[in-house]
């Protein structure tokens, strides 16, 4: 299946709010257990009167300048909110009044397609939607502030949560620039949620948002070694959210662990009188945390599909460990399964994407009236008038294909989409999975991360996404290892409203494993043992005057 990750969808804009950053490290901000703290640990710490919001706030700014807007220059923050000490402190005043909630005074960081009411322009990381802020909160955002959380900034992305063209760079957008991988930082940090996940990764920030509708969201959790949730279609709210698909978009927690992840799935899952898709997600939310067993792959039968991924050796060795580890613990492991017509989506879902995607956009754009761009037909006007920003490495040849679409009453849109909702769900997961008395299904997320190639975009590689998105089911990868210093994710993924189950067996295997390391900001993958990759020599027996790493 082809790796082409869709999200619902310069330097980043720091503000006014860098001016409280020190020039140097404070105390707490060197200290590695505040910038890769879980949620849990920085509640103590604040319970206990060692650290408080604002200066959590103030650290994670320091650092981001420091390593994201300089140093190794990741680049995954978009921009800050410049009232996020001023939250901050707020927090911390109902902290001493008796305030305990989970998220309480803790740091998120949105991707840059979600409505903020505030300061903050939501941009998708396209220059035609700077103007006008959002009137108000997506229901993700406002629920999230509800929970006691400090909307500190927003995230890079791949521009149009990477639906403008097939020949798009993951993590590049015409406001933002690229995002990098910050383990190896010439490698992808996939997209479209790739400020999110690299931000997480780099100890940015505590927990962020993604969204997506097919990858986005799994693709670059697995590439900058975090933890991702794709929830199911409906359990998370889209109103608020730049859209593509109605029937397969939805945002999702990235976090370094299961636990902050369930933390924030927690607060943000429920129904939503703006989002009809949500009717039935009150009936399923609940507290994500209850499902935290360590003993939670005892007597689990979990199917491997080994065949949505290569025969990268690499990768395959990860697979087999995760399968003896699952055995261990007390899994049921049959492997191999199939999931039927896994390659038979391509054609309608490219169609449905196309419909959708023009229905969606125009109905969101007609919500923000303070911009100069009101329509799909806008949009692509604006890119041709400023392609020297917008389109200087790929087109817009899917917007373009996109708005030569009709409404969703035409033929053509309700045959692909009666297809898909019949081969992906009924007649692909849940068919196996029934046949096989399965609780969940597993396969690596992907290879690991690729070479950033700006000139050819994305390269055509496998990955086990597409069927849960597809579907419009949930999925969660958690870091499985690392191949030549990259991170490699593997994903559970299972029926519709299966997160309790997912949740549980992803955190028992993240407890068995702790495969999860942070990053180092490496410009490039050293050389095995000096050995020049290119000649196959040691770098120190190089000719004069020749640089082996100039090729």
């Amino acid at each position: 299946m082809k790796l082409r990750v869709f999200g619902i969808g310069t330097a980043a804009l720091l503000c006014g709010i860098c001016t409280t950053a020190m020039s140097t490290p404070s105390a707490a901000s060197s200290d590695a257990s505040i910038e890769y703290a879980s949620i849990s640990s920085l509640q103590q710490q604040m319970a206990a009167g060692r650290l408080d919001s604002q200066q959590l706030v103030r650290d994670f700014i320091q650092r981001i300048d420091a390593l994201d807007q300089a140093g190794p220059r990741v680049n995954s923050v978009i921009e800050l909110n410049p009232d996020a000490i001023k939250i901050a402190k707020e927090r911390d005043v109902n902290r001493s009044k008796g305030k305990h909630d989970p998220l309480w005074g803790i740091p998120i960081l949105l991707k840059a397609n979600i409505d903020t009411g505030d300061k903050m322009p939501t941009t998708a990381g396209s220059l035609a939607l700077l103007g006008a802020p959002a009137p108000r909160d997506a229901t993700v955002a406002a629920k999230l502030r509800k929970a006691g959380a400090v909307i500190m900034g927003k995230t890079n992305l791949s521009e149009w949560a990477n639906f403008r063209s097939s020949r798009a760079t993951s993590g590049w957008s015409g406001r933002g620039g690229l995002t990098r991988n910050p383990y190896v930082l010439d490698r992808t940090a996939c997209g479209s949620s790739s400020g999110s996940a690299a931000a997480v990764a780099a100890g940015f920030v505590t927990v962020a948002i993604g969204t997506e509708t097919n990858g986005s969201v799994i693709c670059p959790s697995a590439a900058n070694g975090v933890v991702g949730i794709k929830p199911t279609v409906g359990l998370v709210s889209r109103a608020g959210i730049v859209p593509i698909s109605s029937t397969q978009d939805t945002a999702g927690p990235i976090a370094r662990d299961v636990r902050d992840a369930a933390i924030v799935l927690t607060a943000i899952a429920g129904t939503d009188p703006r989002d009809p898709a949500t009717r039935d997600a009150d009936q399923h939310a609940t507290d994500y945390t209850k499902f935290l067993d360590a003993n939670a792959l005892k007597g689990k039968r979990i199917g491997v599909v080994r065949d949505l991924v290569d025969d990268n050796p690499d990768v395959t060795r990860l697979l087999d460990e995760t399968v003896k580890v699952l055995r261990a613990h007390g899994a049921i492991v049959v492997d191999p399964v199939k999931i039927p017509h896994v390659n038979d989506y391509g054609k309608a879902e490219t169609t449905v994407l196309r419909y959708e995607f023009k229905h969606g956009i125009n109905a969101y754009l007609a919500t923000r009236k303070g911009l100069k761009v009101h329509t799909l037909a806008d949009l692509i006007a604006f890119d041709k008038a400023h392609a020297a920003e917008e389109m200087p490495w790929f087109g817009q040849e899917t917007f373009i294909k996109a708005e030569a679409e009709g409404p969703l009453t035409d033929k053509a849109y309700t045959d692909a989409l009666a297809k898909l909702r019949k081969l992906a769900g009924p007649e692909g997961i849940d068919a196996v999975m029934n046949a096989k008395h399965l609780d969940a299904l597993l396969a690596p997320a992907q290879d690991p991360a690729w070479r950033i190639d700006l000139v050819n975009g994305d390269p055509d590689l496998p990955s086990s996404y597409g069927p849960a998105a597809v579907a419009g089911y949930p999925s969660i990868t958690v870091p499985a290892g690392f191949v030549h210093g990259l991170p490699v994710g593997m994903l559970f993924f299972g029926r519709k409203w299966s997160e309790p189950t997912l949740i549980g067996i992803a955190y028992a295997y993240e407890q068995a494993t702790h495969a999860r390391r942070n990053p180092e900001f490496l410009k490039a993958l050293p050389a095995p043992a000096g050995i020049d990759p290119y000649t196959q020599k040691s770098s120190a027996s190089a000719e004069p005057g020749r640089n082996p790493s100039s090729h």
